[in-house]
């Protein structure tokens, strides 16, 4: 049986001291993992539905087809396990601007992440999601100007509570159109959001992409009692883009 508590890894980053602790929940005696950036508590492995819920909504209105998707976002690995269990998903890159997160997977420290660092279909790529974005040659370090099915984004707590203040421009029209370019047509992008729907979100959602429309996602939570609830925002390319 585990010890009660322990903190796995703590490391020095550019974002602030983070940590990987373990401890056991005392109703279930399961083991908790959570992952704290500062005083932030950033992902829990006893809240997983939004993240889990980003997948599967974000890639529910794709064909059934094969499918490249990008994962801004590693955490605990709930986002990308959920799509490498979809069948149709032929590549996975997942970005964090971490590489202590990365390595807790490569090293096995997180339940997810042996089995997410040895499919072959799945690559694990250190970067600055955001700045990739934004940037001129896109998401994939190995393929300039690389285009995919799916955006699935979980990073900051919400569309107004970024991070990093060098997220927030992501969240602006601007922002969203250079997004938009890295989907082929009918493309999704989803975002994950801690925060009930944000109505002026919508509308900036709204005003780049041809459909959107956000989601609640409702769920247990032991520790405050009752349910809690996170918001998914799924929002679809035009087929009418500009094509490759």
């Amino acid at each position: 049986m585990s010890a009660r508590f322990e903190e796995i890894d703590w490391r020095p980053t550019p974002l602030g001291d983070i940590s990987l602790r373990r401890r056991r929940d005392p109703a279930s005696g399961e083991d908790v993992y959570e992952v704290k950036l500062g005083d932030d508590f950033l992902m829990s492995s006893l809240f997983t539905e939004g993240e889990i819920a980003l997948t599967r909504l974000g890639l529910a209105k794709l064909p059934d087809t094969e499918l490249d998707v990008a994962v801004g976002g590693l955490g605990l690995g709930y986002t990308a396990r959920a799509a490498l269990d979809d069948a149709r998903v032929r590549s996975l890159i997942v970005v964090d601007a971490i590489g202590e997160v990365i390595d807790w997977h490569w090293r096995g420290l997180v339940p997810l992440g042996a089995g997410l660092a040895a499919d072959p279909r799945c690559r694990l790529v250190q970067g600055d999601f955001f700045a990739l974005a934004g940037g001129p040659l896109g998401l994939d370090p190995e393929t300039p100007h690389r285009r995919f099915h799916a955006i699935l984004l979980d990073v900051d707590h919400s569309p107004r509570h970024v991070l990093n203040p060098s997220h927030a421009a992501l969240y602006l029209p601007a922002g969203l159109r250079a997004l938009a370019q890295l989907l082929h047509p009918d493309g999704v992008f989803a975002l994950w959001s801690n925060d009930p729907p944000d109505p002026e979100f919508g509308e900036v959602l709204a005003g780049v992409f041809a459909e959107s429309a956000a989601h609640v996602v409702d769920f247990d939570n032991p520790l405050q009692g009752g349910t809690a609830a996170n918001t998914v925002y799924v929002a679809r390319r035009a087929a009418a883009a500009q094509r490759d």
